[in-house]
């Protein structure tokens, strides 16, 4: 999502009627806060844009050319230049990560992983492609599915990482896949842990998919090395103390009672002046409405709630985290507030 922002940025910049710097950088400020706000989870999202917009800025402070008293054009030609290698750094960054953190794949070990982060799956098939030579890694994979029966790879909605366990798989790696429940259970059968994060916070710690928090302190209390690998443009200046310091807004924890319930399962009209569901809904006798109570003891529909579920995040603390693998090299926890010092100043 990061670079996908981005891209939209300097699509932007390539099509504005800008004709000063002080338009321009107005411009990004209105859009980026545009896109922030059309996510439920901007975390990521501000990390990418936040970074691009202060190396914009840091292009513009150059002598010359380049600064406010040279040529606009000279200078907004430079501005996407610059952009474009931005991206291009970014995407590559990937790679990078998969050749420092392919040395983590020892031969034997078997590694439980979650979520659907693409520089995890870069990681593990780059591992898995190096089939000969000193190199070459047999490893097995244990692979977490935020669906309460397990069967991700069956569900009418496919769950985050179902692309990576069919790559993985043609490629001649075991794959596992198992629901939340069974995390405890089975990181007894497992060497590591290897997560993604949708943003790295000041403090060393990660924002990322729901459930990497508990698999963290599993892991703690089982002696399981902990790995995040994450590109330096998710790197954002945060600090939260703990889950609920976080700068969003997340239904996880929604008391109800059973009046709500029947409340928000029986509207009274909807906007289009009827109510498809209460029509039916008023007409199941009582065994039928503990059955659909029961799909969806939240009051929401199976659909809603795997949405819902699938949007929502944790924190995992840095006490909890063995390395961070970035394209930078490998970074212990304590050591990113120092690398956010050099990406913004």
């Amino acid at each position: 999502m990061p670079i996908a922002a981005i891209e939209a940025l300097v699509l932007l910049l390539t099509h504005s009627p800008s004709s000063t710097i002080s338009e321009t950088l107005d411009l990004l400020a209105t859009h980026t806060a545009h896109l922030k706000k059309s996510i439920s989870n901007p975390i990521g999202l501000s990390a990418g844009t936040d970074l691009f917009q202060r190396y914009l800025i840091t292009t513009l402070q150059r002598p010359g050319q380049l600064g406010p008293a040279g040529d606009f054009n000279a200078i907004r030609a430079h501005l996407l230049s610059n952009g474009r290698l931005f991206i291009q750094r970014a995407k590559e960054s990937r790679h990078k990560i998969a050749a420092f953190g392919r040395d983590f794949v020892r031969d034997g070990s078997t590694i439980l992983t979650n979520g659907g982060s693409r520089v995890v799956s870069a990681l593990l098939q780059k591992a898995a492609d190096e089939k000969s030579g000193p190199s070459a890694v047999r490893f097995r994979i244990i692979y977490v599915f935020p669906f309460v029966n397990g069967d991700g790879e069956n569900s009418p909605i496919e769950p985050e990482g179902i692309e990576t366990v069919r790559a993985l798989r043609a490629r001649g790696v075991p794959v596992a896949t198992i629901p939340e429940s069974a995390v405890a259970y089975s990181l007894g059968k497992a060497d590591m842990v290897i997560v993604g994060a949708e943003g790295v916070v000041e403090n060393g710690g990660i924002v990322s998919r729901m459930g990497t928090y508990q698999i963290g302190l599993l892991a703690k209390a089982m002696g399981k090395p902990f790995y995040v690998v994450a590109e330096s443009h998710k790197f954002v200046r945060l600090y939260p103390l703990g889950q609920y310091d976080l700068p969003i807004d997340q239904r996880v924890i929604d008391f109800k009672t059973e009046e709500d319930i029947a409340t928000e399962t029986v509207q009274p009209v909807n906007e289009s002046g009827g109510n498809p569901r209460s029509s039916v809904e008023l007409n199941l006798v009582p065994e039928e409405r503990k059955s659909a109570d029961r799909s969806s003891l939240n009051g929401d529909s199976g659909e809603n709630a795997r949405a819902v579920r699938h949007d929502v995040v944790d924190f995992t603390p840095p006490h909890l985290i063995s390395a961070l693998i970035t394209e930078s090299g490998v970074l212990t926890p304590s050591a990113v507030s120092e690398e956010l010092i050099k990406i913004w100043f």
